[in-house]
């Protein structure tokens, strides 16, 4: 049980933090990085919630779920793996949640038409702010993996990530009319001799 009766402690004054096992890193540590934009995106998601209307009710309850799988995704990324952890002895990010993702990602993908090409970011305040939080949570992901080649990482975490973004992509569609709202990239429109 976390509890929180202190907000400022003084202990990163020095320009350090610590992880979840009590080690002290720099706070543009890799992983710090990592989880730090997690968090970021996560803010982004609660921007997201607060534009739903009673018509986005299921991405508003798919973004509630996530908000708080994310805080599972930071807890993961800021708790260091090793060889000796035994197994529930740290809270990590599982196969099932990266499948939940499959899954809703299936079912918002199944009421829209494929794309032709790819989507500008924008339409609607929810379809914009679910673009902003999917390019964070892309950023996230590629950190992750950067970690990942310097110090293990549960790989769970990482795909669900990866995953993420793909749902955010898919919701963005769905809150945009199904699609029918999507502007779509014209490759080269503005191009010398393209014309408009």
């Amino acid at each position: 049980m976390v509890i929180l009766n202190k907000i400022y402690t003084r202990t990163g004054d020095s320009g350090t933090t610590a992880l979840s096992n009590g080690e002290r890193r720099v706070k543009h540590d890799l992983r710090i990085e990592a989880y730090g934009t997690v968090d970021e995106a996560n803010a982004i998601l609660g921007i997201v919630r607060s534009f739903c209307e009673p018509r986005h009710r299921a991405i508003d309850a798919i973004i509630f779920h996530i908000q708080n799988d994310l805080f599972d995704v930071g807890a993961d990324l800021a708790t260091p793996t090793s060889e000796e952890e035994e197994e529930g002895s740290a809270l990590r990010v599982q196969a099932t949640q990266v499948s939940w993702l499959e899954n809703q990602i299936d079912s918002l993908n199944s009421d829209l038409k494929p794309l032709r090409s790819f989507v500008l970011p924008g339409g609607c305040k929810v379809a914009a702010q679910l673009h902003h939080g999917r390019t964070v949570v892309r950023r996230a992901e590629r950190l992750a993996y950067a970690l990942a080649e310097i110090e293990a990482v549960n790989p769970a975490a990482p795909k669900y990530l990866n995953r993420l973004s793909d749902l955010l992509f898919v919701a963005s569609r769905y809150v945009n009319e199904l699609g029918q709202g999507d502007v779509l990239w014209v490759p080269g429109k503005h191009r010398l001799g393209a014309g408009d």
